[in-house]
């Protein structure tokens, strides 16, 4: 049996090494952002602010998605995300939606799906309940900053911060 001398033996293991990790960058490198998926999936990439840290998605469509913290962002609703996204993506649509929610009349609901027209129109479709609320889709195109806090008027000192969403509502008893 033959053996290779060890200057060559090393040589051959920085090599494989080298090649190991030049495909490990390369594959890291090639995962799409969640912005470019969206799209491919049909929906428009401004569904999700702009500070998404990290996204998973598995075969079957169940995904993940990871901001730093809480946030707002303001459409013709406002808008509450929490750092966990969760749901199931498919081709039109976002089901079983867990991290979203929109005020409506200083109440705070779960948005449970979200989904487009097939084929596309100008609509998208939020259902929060048993309640379908249709919206212009144009609004969803653009990938907007995430705030903490939403700008107030000039004659307030300093921007208001909002609480974050609640599950329950108390129950106010009145005598």
């Amino acid at each position: 049996m033959a053996t290779i001398p060890p200057s060559r033996s090393s040589s051959h293991a920085f090599v494989a090494m080298a090649t190991f990790t030049t495909l490990l960058l390369c594959t890291a490198a090639a995962k799409e952002s969640v912005y470019e998926i969206l799209p491919k999936y049909g929906l428009p990439s401004g569904l999700l602010p702009d500070t998404v840290t990290d996204y998973k998605l598995d075969e079957d469509g169940q995904f993940v998605v990871v901001l730093p913290k809480p946030c707002y962002i303001q459409f013709d609703y406002l808008v509450y995300y929490e750092s966990k996204i969760s749901g199931k993506l498919s081709y039109g649509s976002i089901t079983n939606l867990k991290g979203i929610q929109v005020q409506r009349l200083f109440i705070w609901f779960n948005v449970d799906e979200i989904r487009v027209d097939l084929p596309p129109s100008d609509s998208i479709y939020f259902q929060v309940g048993i309640i379908n609320k249709k919206l212009d889709v144009d609004q969803f195109k653009t990938v907007r900053s995430c705030r903490k806090s939403l700008s107030c008027p000039p004659f307030l000192p300093r921007p208001i911060q909002l609480p974050a969403p609640v599950d329950e509502i108390s129950m106010l008893l009145t005598e």
